[in-house]
């Protein structure tokens, strides 16, 4: 097994084909083909099921991959430390969040990355928090920022934001001319939810549990953008963070309230795995986060 094989045989599982994995590699397919066939003849083991044109992976292929991922990594951050002078001048970052991070947090902080580290490739992948930590546990994500807690004794986690969250209505809504209700008004209207077992919805469910408030759940969603929506609509109300309707609320879009006699915080976290070596580029994002933190903890008027 060599490097180049390992290479074509993630070029193939990634793009799901030898076709446009050999496009990829700029080689023919038939170099593909045969490589990753001594592979699998050398492991003694079927790498992937070919469907056609289309291919899919066995789990001794999911295992493999797994590998050439950190060998990838693991090669590019040796290049890395040899090649760092004091700036950055190449590399990839691959970032993951969810919903609302990869909304109001990382596009600011990447455009003020990206004017101090013009040649690093950035990508961004946008998900729960368990598939973020299955692709860090994968390789294919460097760096995750996610709501706390994490519990993962092979990452780093990194508490950085803790956000209010405000209870969101249409302008009009009953209780849009109040400052702050009573957990039992909050019975009386429908909810539009993120979705169940996220972190942001436990914080959400502790709330009804403690409160002993029932809730009618019209609606269910990771898509902080949706639930706007469907508030805006007059479907439901929703507990979101400030941050993410602080524009809106300004702009007489949304209103909102808090819970009389309580303050619901969401805390959110760098993530990524532990290492005796971390990566200029992820050390970098964290400085530069920490540079623009007062930017992204916003507070609703009056906290």
């Amino acid at each position: 097994m060599d490097v180049r094989q390992l290479e074509m045989f993630r070029s193939v599982a990634e793009e799901g084909g030898f076709t446009r994995a050999a496009e990829r590699l700029h080689v023919s397919q038939s170099a593909v083909s045969r490589q990753v066939k001594l592979l699998e003849e050398e492991l003694g083991s079927l790498l992937l099921h070919r469907q056609g044109r289309r291919v899919a992976l066995t789990s001794s292929g999911e295992l493999l991959l797994k590998l050439a991922n950190r060998v990838q990594r693991d090669m590019q951050d040796a290049l890395w430390q040899i090649a760092e002078t004091g700036k950055l001048h190449r590399g990839q970052l691959h970032l993951g969040g969810g919903m609302t991070v990869c909304l109001f947090i990382l596009p600011r902080l990447l455009k003020r990355f990206r004017r101090l580290y013009r040649e690093v490739d950035l990508r961004v992948t946008s998900g729960t928090s368990e598939a973020i930590l299955r692709l860090l546990r994968n390789h294919e994500v460097d760096l995750g920022l996610l709501t706390l807690p994490i519990v993962a004794t092979d990452m780093e986690v990194l508490p950085v934001l803790k956000e209010e969250m405000v209870v969101v209505t249409a302008p009009g809504h009953p209780l849009s001319r109040s400052r702050a209700a009573d957990p039992k008004q909050l019975a009386r209207f429908p909810w539009i939810l993120f979705e169940t077992g996220s972190n942001s919805r436990k914080v959400i469910d502790q709330f009804f549990l403690d409160e002993n408030v029932p809730a009618d759940v019209a609606m269910e969603t990771e898509n902080v953008e949706i639930i706007k929506a469907m508030v805006a609509s007059g479907l439901g109300i929703a507990l979101i963070p400030y941050s993410a309707v602080a524009k809106d609320v300004r702009a007489g879009r949304f209103a909102f309230t808090r819970v009389r006699g309580r303050r619901l915080y969401r805390e959110t976290g760098w993530v990524y795995l532990k290492s005796d070596y971390v990566p200029r580029t992820i050390t970098e994002v964290l400085r530069i986060f920490d540079l623009m933190k007062a930017h992204f903890g916003i507070r609703p008027p009056g906290a």
